[in-house]
């Protein structure tokens, strides 16, 4: 039994633009970006970047689970996991009726429709669904489809894929099933340090039972670093900070050329830009943001497992005071503030975190998975927060 699938949607965009405005829209945003991205009220002012919030990828992937719920009101509809990585946003979709296959459900059956997330499935996980016949709607955004792309043509080429990711992060578990799928190998770094000992070992060999105790749950089964390390193709989980992939990417290409001669490099080295436009734009407009404004602070919103959302927060970290809060509500007042910090695995409240006097100039941004409507909301509370020390 084969499944149905659906990637272009249901041709039911105009039918559920009514809904997607009045639960993401924000006319208060569109005032502000009007304003050249500027917000006044009294005391306070907050300067928005110029690229946040939704992406494309996202605003498709949402919009495709508000046309299935239309389209199939009476059948089972499920997602594999969270569409993308927001609570306000999965939440709505839960109280669709929408359930959740990672919240322990039961399985789909061929009477079922299963919605793909913007981040894809592994391929096992598509396989199975295929077999039990489920009506498939798939969301997987452009920008990881062209990564499985190069994945799948390192393989043909005959190179190892290395994958700038996280490993416990669906899209590049779904980006490691596609080299294997393909007969291929591949190896999952996080950071430099880890690309550090990699590029060690292409440049002087190693031990290889020690480089497998440290990598074995993040690269494929079989894996032997002598003969996988050879030659090898770059990617990236298209949410990392693009700085940072590029410089793996320069460390890799180099232990290379150190190894083989710059002349031998194509043969043990390839690259393609499998970097995320939209990652890329909103990284690129907060860095623009903290060189032209001056901030007292910065806030970053969106989801605290939004790998885009804690990398925004990272760069500002670097310039300025930064608080990434996961929704509006982490404002608690004008003395209080939920917040994970960068590089911490926990909310913590931070107090005394807004100058009580004095003109405040908050620089604010939002990860690619956080409506407008939230950002909207903290705005709010901020310009009540400034009020109350009028």
């Amino acid at each position: 039994m084969s499944s149905l699938i659906f990637r272009k949607g249901l041709d039911l965009k105009d039918a559920v633009a009514g809904m997607l405005a009045e639960n993401y829209h924000s006319d208060l945003i569109e005032r502000i970006k009007a304003d050249d991205f500027t917000h006044t009220a009294g005391r306070l002012t907050v300067h928005l970047a110029r690229e946040f919030g939704f992406c494309y990828g996202v605003d498709r992937a949402v919009d495709y689970a508000y046309q299935t719920r239309r389209r199939f009101p009476d059948r089972r509809v499920y997602l594999t996991g969270e569409i993308i990585h927001n609570p306000h946003v999965n939440e709505k979709l839960r109280s669709m009726g929408i359930q959740f296959l990672s919240d322990g459900t039961t399985q789909p059956g061929a009477a079922d429709v299963v919605i793909l997330p913007a981040f894809g499935v592994t391929v096992a996980m598509l396989q199975d669904l295929d077999r039990r016949g489920c009506t498939l709607i798939d969301t997987t955004c452009g920008s990881v489809l062209n990564v499985w792309k190069n994945v799948r043509r390192y393989t043909e080429n005959g190179y190892t894929s290395i994958i700038h990711g996280k490993m416990w992060h669906e899209e590049t578990q779904a980006t490691a099933s596609q080299a294997v799928a393909s007969g291929g190998r591949y190896l999952v770094v996080f950071d430099g340090r880890e690309t550090d000992a990699v590029c060690d070992y292409i440049r002087q060999g190693g031990d290889r039972g020690a480089f497998m105790a440290r990598f074995g749950r993040a690269a494929s089964a079989g894996f032997d670093p002598d003969r996988d390390l050879q030659r090898i193709g770059l990617a990236n989980q298209t949410t990392m900070l693009m700085s940072e992939s590029l410089a793996i990417g320069e460390m890799l290409r180099q232990a290379m050329v150190d190894r083989y001669g710059e002349a031998n490099i194509k043969e043990h080295f390839e690259a393609f830009d499998t970097i995320c436009s939209a990652t890329q734009d909103r990284q690129d407009a907060v860095v623009a943001l903290l060189r032209e404004k001056r901030v007292d602070l910065m806030i970053v919103i969106g989801g605290y497992n939004s790998s885009n959302t804690c990398n925004l927060a990272r760069i500002c970290a670097d310039s300025s005071p930064t608080f990434h809060i996961a929704d509006p509500a982490c404002l608690v007042s004008a003395s209080e503030i939920r917040h994970r910090p960068v590089g911490q695995k926990e909310e913590v409240t931070a107090t005394g975190w807004l100058p009580p006097a004095g003109g405040i100039m908050i620089g604010l941004t939002s990860g690619a998975s956080t409506p407008d409507n939230l950002v909207a909301e903290a705005i709010v509370r901020l310009t009540g927060f400034a009020h109350e020390h009028l």
